[in-house]
């Protein structure tokens, strides 16, 4: 009897240590902090998969840039130091310019439509990233693009000369544009930057003026509704077919989930926040009739530039968008 007990222990014993060998975790690098309903959505994302799987597959989310810089994630991912990633679609606009056409401005600046712009974008960006030997899990939006300042914004001729914060190519032109310096940020540095003067304006969404504490070194939110650009979540090809078929399976179910709710989040973030904001001080206003004529002009003449530049992938992009 002894020895059946002991066998049996045995037995338990060395199965859990094959689950064990068996269980697999992806580190997740993500460029936000964890109150980032971005960073919220992926945290129950990384769950939704581990329940999924029993444990077989586990994500640590690795958040705020801890794990790579979010100009490096998606490098990270592409090289297979990591099998899973999130960053900013547009970061890329560099290697494709479909990449960015989520941020030009007044595009696409509803929810309605920057749904239908990511239906016409998602096969031409699966297409390049999978050349780079990565796929899209999903996609999430941020709450439409407003303008912070130090100062009141009446035009574009008053964005002359102020030093403003990009962190793409997009954003660097718009600044030329408006005559303003571009100077790169990351989001975990935009408190710094204002604060000793390194910027003093931005384009960004209410969520990441709440989550940087804006009131603490700006005075002005114009709602301009500019863009609503994404966040991908994207995966290396390699490591994805290392799965078996079940958990492959259970990835691509929590990830059509995390999309879902992400853009429910992301939509229920754009009223709270900016609430939140002229709670906290700041002055929110609806932009006049003529700063909007200026910044239409600009968006107008960007895009133009990057249909010039964009080529048949971004020609195929914008006329499924525009059908």
């Amino acid at each position: 009897m002894k020895l059946m007990k002991i066998a049996g222990g045995a037995v338990a014993a060395l199965a859990g240590l094959a689950m064990q060998v068996q269980a697999e975790t992806w580190d997740m690098p993500t460029p936000y902090p964890d109150a980032t309903f971005h960073t919220v959505n992926i945290h129950d994302f990384a769950k939704d998969v581990t329940a999924a799987t029993d444990g077989a597959l586990e994500i640590k989310v690795h958040s705020a840039g801890s794990l790579f810089k979010h100009p490096e994630i998606s490098k990270a991912v592409r090289s297979g130091q990591v099998p899973v990633g999130e960053f900013f679609l547009s970061l890329l606009a560099n290697d494709n310019p479909a990449f960015g056409a989520d941020s030009l401005p007044f595009l696409a600046t509803n929810y309605d439509d920057a749904q239908k712009l990511w239906a016409a974008q998602k096969d031409v960006i699966n297409g390049l990233l999978d050349e780079q030997g990565m796929m899209v899990l999903y996609a999430v939006p941020w709450p439409p693009q407003g303008l912070y300042t130090t100062k009141e914004i009446n035009s574009v001729d008053d964005l002359a000369g102020l030093k403003f914060r990009t962190y793409n190519a997009t954003l660097e032109e718009f600044a030329n544009l408006a005559g303003a310096a571009p100077t790169q940020v990351e989001v975990p540095d935009i408190p710094q930057a204002f604060s000793t003067g390194r910027v003093e304006a931005m384009i960004t969404s209410p969520s990441t003026g709440v989550n940087s504490k804006a009131w603490d070194f700006l005075t002005h939110y114009t709602d301009i509704q500019a863009w609503i650009p994404k966040n991908v979540v994207v995966v290396n090809k390699r490591a994805f077919r290392r799965l078996d078929d079940a958990t492959q399976a259970a990835v691509l179910e929590a990830a059509a989930a995390a999309e879902a709710r992400g853009w429910e989040m992301s939509q229920a973030e754009t009223a709270k926040q900016t609430a939140v904001l002229q709670e906290n001080g700041i002055t929110v206003v609806q932009p006049s009739e003529e700063l909007m004529a200026g910044l239409r002009e600009f968006g107008a003449q960007m895009l133009e530039n990057w249909k010039a530049n964009a080529g048949e992938d971004g020609a195929a992009l914008l006329q499924a968008y525009q059908q």
